[in-house]
């Protein structure tokens, strides 16, 4: 891993379309944005942020997510997700994220993620089997 950047940032962007709402994922019967999908959005904002600071063959996996879902946002918003690096600790890596659509900070959260070397980790996991 190289030297991980505090304070690097990373920011995308999803439209809430019919897929993402909580009725449609199993998350509840609502027309909303899903709690898991928002949560799944946080989580690709951290690994991209973290991307640029990996060497080859190195990936990251998630340990730690503390999250709120703080409002509600119906289908065809779009929704803005922002991940921050703010600590770093040998291979751990915490991000500070924030969701907001186009009214209202929708979602925060904490999140922790482990560089790990790819082929080993999924070695390890598919050892499970045997």
């Amino acid at each position: 891993m190289k030297e991980v950047q505090l304070h690097a940032k990373c920011q995308e962007e999803v439209i809430v379309d019919e897929a993402k709402l909580a009725c449609n994922v199993g998350s509840g019967i609502v027309s909303v944005y899903a709690t898991p999908m928002m949560i799944a959005a946080m989580e690709h904002a951290a690994v991209q942020c973290l991307q640029p600071f990996l060497e080859e063959g190195e990936t990251s996996v998630g340990v730690l997510m503390h999250t709120t879902h703080d409002a509600a946002t119906p289908a065809g918003m779009k929704v803005r997700i922002s991940a921050e690096i703010i600590a770093v600790d040998r291979k751990k890596v915490t991000f500070s994220i924030i969701a907001q659509d186009e009214k209202d900070i929708i979602g925060k959260a904490s999140h922790e993620r482990f560089v790990v070397m790819k082929e080993k980790f999924e070695a390890k996991a598919q050892a499970k089997l045997c």
